[in-house]
């Protein structure tokens, strides 16, 4: 799980794929925590990205790495976590986000992935499976 936290903060943006009336929606997203041995996200309740993951928690992350020609692919479960710990701690770690987000609003949504598979590939190398 650390070395596809390192990865995603390394590239700084990811697209989230998720899906709506059956078709695939993808969108980027730059967000990333480890909070109590847990891969978390954040985005806002209020919007389709979040709605779309309650209908459907089935998610899938890309990300690239040019630096390296690496990519990964995160596909889990989200599962929302509406304590007031994880938010804030998200919030710290991103601190621009606090001025959109609060850890007592109603609108802060913070989700961590359960039963994750991360795949790394790259053009010269077999992909490599990572599950947590």
């Amino acid at each position: 799980m650390n070395e596809v936290y390192d990865f995603l903060k390394n590239c700084g943006v990811y697209y989230l794929a998720t899906v709506e009336d059956g078709k695939p929606r993808v969108r980027p997203f730059g967000t990333v925590n480890i909070f109590e041995d847990k891969l978390y996200i954040q985005t806002g309740k209020s919007k389709e990205v979040s709605k779309q993951i309650q209908k459907n928690p089935v998610v899938e992350i890309c990300a690239f790495d040019g630096q390296k020609g690496e990519w990964l692919r995160l596909a889990g479960t989200l599962v929302r976590d509406d304590r007031r710990e994880a938010k804030a701690d998200m919030l710290e770690h991103y601190p621009d986000l606090k001025k959109m987000y609060s850890a007592d609003d109603d609108n802060t949504e913070v989700l961590y992935f359960k039963d994750a598979t991360a795949t790394f590939s790259s053009f010269v190398a077999a992909p490599r499976v990572v599950k947590f």
